[in-house]
């Protein structure tokens, strides 16, 4: 049986396939309620009965969790948002499956200089706390990017990424017990 996104989703937190009756009782949590409504949102085209019903229920939740993540933000499968608060995604960023995003995190578009943009962010990619990701940029797979960081550039695959500005230090093991329950 193929597994739907949501569950993917879900997947990550706890390392076990749920029923939608689990997936529902763990929406509890305010971030793991937030990836269900987004996702939900996602599956509906946006002038339908149900995409205008669904966004009317994200944009209440968006406010009320601290969450500004658009359905239209493409993201893969095996999101997981480690903690509620304040995480800003501009709605033409790209973001990969497996990722895990922090919380204060802000990811956004450069509106001049040679970046002018939106970043496209790959697959396993851990992004820390309070980071922060701008301009026409590609982040490779299996990158951490550390807490507090300022990327404004490309950054290779298999990379740890601390600082501000953000340095860059080669390393195979970047994501390693970071980004836990991956999803095939």
């Amino acid at each position: 049986m193929s597994k739907t996104t949501i569950q993917k989703d879900f997947y990550r937190e706890s390392g076990k396939w749920l029923s939608t009756l689990e997936i529902w009782a763990k929406c509890i949590n305010p971030n793991l309620h937030f990836v269900y409504l987004l996702r939900k949102t996602q599956q509906f085209p946006k002038k339908s009965f149900w995409g205008i019903w669904w966004r009317l229920i994200l944009r209440h939740h968006q406010i009320k969790y601290g969450f500004q993540i658009y359905p239209e933000t493409e993201i893969g499968e095996g999101l997981y948002l480690g903690h509620w608060g304040m995480v800003v995604i501009n709605p033409k960023t790209k973001i990969g499956k497996n990722c895990n995003i922090a919380q204060g995190v802000t990811i956004a578009q450069a509106n001049r200089g040679k970046n002018e943009g939106v970043p496209e962010i790959g697959d396993e990619v851990w992004i820390g706390p309070n980071a922060v990701i701008v301009g026409k940029i590609k982040i490779g797979d299996n990158v951490l990017i550390g807490p507090n960081s300022y990327v404004n550039f490309d950054v290779p695959s298999n990379s740890v990424v601390i600082g501000n500005p953000g340095q860059i230090s080669a390393n195979q093991f970047a994501t390693e017990s970071y980004i836990n329950h991956k999803i095939p």
